[in-house]
Parts: structure tokens; C-alpha cells; sequence
């Protein structure tokens, strides 16, 4: 079966779980884990901030980085179909006891005119005030659309000028990052606080991170526990993460290049494909992935008339031929 339903579905290579089998490891909650450690480093250093956080999954590094910026009570603005609002059961508020507000974008945008319109200041006991802004790059649920380097620039400025925080959802900020060139750091130097994954387009088995100032990721580890996010030997997992970014960043590339080639056998203007996810609107689409399945080819539904489509580590130039074909035809 040719697996296009998501990019969490990749297996870790065979020299990926050499490493995880080579990984110094020790107790990270107690902070002793070196390769835990190593790999925390590297990623805050690579976004340009003072620490990071490993955490198992990216809802939990998402929840541990919005409640960093957002107290029980307060509010963050988002996009509607931002991952937060739709696609982590509800978390945010359950765990965190935040609520949000949304716009609306067809690819996800940041929309400074609705924000504007959107933001509260600290009224008092009265109203609920806005705490964070958080935007998702690349956007998942908008076929992987990418946030312009400009536009959140001037988000970042706007949240300065009124004191309020800002979010990144970068489960996929890696893809995003490849697609436009933008160094992490420019990325980085938007966001107080970020969620970066690196069980999707890196390939890794298991684990995110929450990345932010050093007091954010120290209320963050507290939080991390709390929610039974404590692992000990964790660097197993780490080490699969450390050579994901030695050697699967680069050739996210790849990955663009053949969602552009399976949007096109879907009937899709490729030129609005910019990374690894394709959303292609089919009033059949429950059919197509039936049809999709007997031909050898696994695709998902993400409404009653759209498809998601999503590029990967373990698909091959010649699989995405022969999905696309297949695609075509159904």
C-alpha cells in the first residue's frame, strides 16, 4: 500500500534506529539525560531562543507552549481551522481553561485586519482579555499553506505594540522553511513561544518540542509532568530526532515536488501546492478513497467533499507515480 493519509505514518530508517540503539541516555526528569539535553539545545539554538522542551507528542508541546503565554481565563485569537481550535479534542481549554476566538482565512493567512478587530486589551474584571496570538506554519488544514515571512512580521509588531504574545504551531515549520528559504531564526524571532514536531516531514518516531524563553520552558517542564509527560531514559527518542535534522531536512524538497505531481493528477493547480500536504475538493470523496484503497493507494478524507493528500519520508518518486495514476483515475 502507497500510505498518502498523513506524514505521521513514516518509519524510522535503519540508520536512524542504529542511533536510537547508540543513544547515551540517563533520567530526564531529572535533567540527566545528555542526548535529551543535546537535542533540546540544538533546537532552541536553531530558532534563535533560550531553551526547548521534548515532549512525546505535538498536541502536548502545543498545550505546554499556549499555557506558557495564556493564564486559565484568558484568550488566544486564532485562524478557524487552526490545529489548536480543531484538532486537539478540545485541549487547550479542557487542560488549560482558555478560551479562543477565530478568523477566517481560506489558506489559513494571517489577517492583521480581523486580528485588529479581534484583539481585547485588559478591561478588568469584565471582559475576557487577549493574551496570545497563535498562527500554524505551515497550515495543515489549508493544504500546507505557508504564512508569508512579511505578514508575520507584522504580526509580531502589532503584538509588541499592544503587549500580547505570539504562538507559532510549527508542526511542520521545518517544511515551511524549505519551501521559502526563511531561516528558522527569522521564524523564531516572531514567536514568544513555538511547537515544533519531529514526527511528521522529519521522519522521527515519537516527540516535539516546546521552544521559548528560559522561564517559559521552566513553567513548561512543571506543566509537562503535571501532565504525565515525564519520561526517564527519553534519549532513545531524542536521538531519532538529532539525525532527523542531520539528514531528513534537506530533502523535504523532495516531498513539495511530488505533492505537486499528485495535485496535478487530481485536477489541482500545482503552483498552489507550496509544501507536502495537497486538499483537493471531490463532492465523492468518501468513494475515492474507497476506489483509492482497492488500487493499493491510501488516502484521507478531511470533510464530506475534501481530500487530504500527504507527501513523505516513505514515499518514493515511483510510488507518487503510481499513486497519481491511480488518483487519476479515480
Amino acid at each position: 500500500m502507497i500510505d498518502l493519509r498523513s506524514d505521521t505514518v513514516t518509519r524510522p530508517t535503519e540508520a536512524m534506529r542504529a542511533a536510537m540503539v547508540r543513544a547515551d541516555v540517563g533520567d530526564d526528569v531529572y535533567g540527566e539525560d545528555p542526548t535529551v539535553r543535546a537535542l533540546e539545545e540544538r533546537v532552541a539554538d536553531l530558532f534563535g531562543h533560550e531553551a526547548a522542551l521534548f515532549t512525546p507528542t505535538g498536541s502536548m508541546a502545543n498545550v505546554l507552549a499556549v499555557a506558557a503565554v495564556v493564564e486559565p481565563g484568558q484568550e488566544v485569537l486564532c485562524e478557524s481551522r487552526a490545529h489548536i481550535a480543531r484538532a486537539e479534542l478540545g485541549a487547550h481549554a479542557a487542560v488549560s481553561g482558555l478560551t479562543m476566538r477565530t478568523w477566517i482565512s481560506e489558506r489559513g493567512q494571517v489577517d492583521m485586519a480581523m486580528i485588529r478587530r479581534l484583539f481585547a486589551p485588559d478591561l478588568g474584571p469584565f471582559f475576557v482579555p487577549t493574551a496570545a496570538i497563535s498562527v500554524e506554519n505551515s497550515h495543515n488544514f489549508a493544504g500546507g499553506a505557508v504564512l508569508p515571512l512579511a505578514d508575520l512580521l507584522d504580526l509580531r509588531e502589532f503584538a509588541t505594540e499592544v503587549g500580547t504574545a505570539v504562538h507559532i504551531d510549527g508542526a511542520r515549520i521545518w517544511n515551511a522553511h524549505i519551501a521559502t528559504g526563511t531561516p528558522l531564526r527569522e521564524y523564531g524571532a516572531i514567536a514568544d513561544v513555538l511547537a515544533v514536531c519531529l514526527s511528521k516531514g522529519l521522519g522521527a518516531p515519537v516527540g516535539s518540542l516546546v521552544v521559548g524563553s528560559a522561564d517559559a520552558i521552566a513553567s513548561s517542564r512543571v506543566r509537562r509532568k503535571r501532565l504525565g509527560g515525564g519520561m526517564r531514559q527519553t534519549g532513545i527518542l531524542a536521538a531519532a530526532g538529532l539525525y532527523a535534522l542531520d539528514h531528513h531536512l534537506e530533502r523535504l524538497a523532495e516531498d513539495h515536488e511530488h505533492a505537486r505531481l499528485l495535485a496535478e493528477a487530481c485536477g489541482a493547480d500545482p503552483a498552489t501546492v507550496e509544501t507536502n500536504i495537497v486538499v483537493v475538493d471531490r463532492p465523492d470523496a468518501a468513494q475515492v478513497v474507497e476506489k483509492a484503497r482497492a488500487e493499493g493507494v491510501l488516502v484521507s478524507t478531511v470533510g464530506a467533499t475534501a481530500l487530504r493528500l500527504v507527501t513523505h519520508l516513505d514515499v518514493s518518486r515511483v510510488d507518487v507515480e503510481r499513486a497519481a495514476a491511480v488518483l487519476a483515475r479515480c
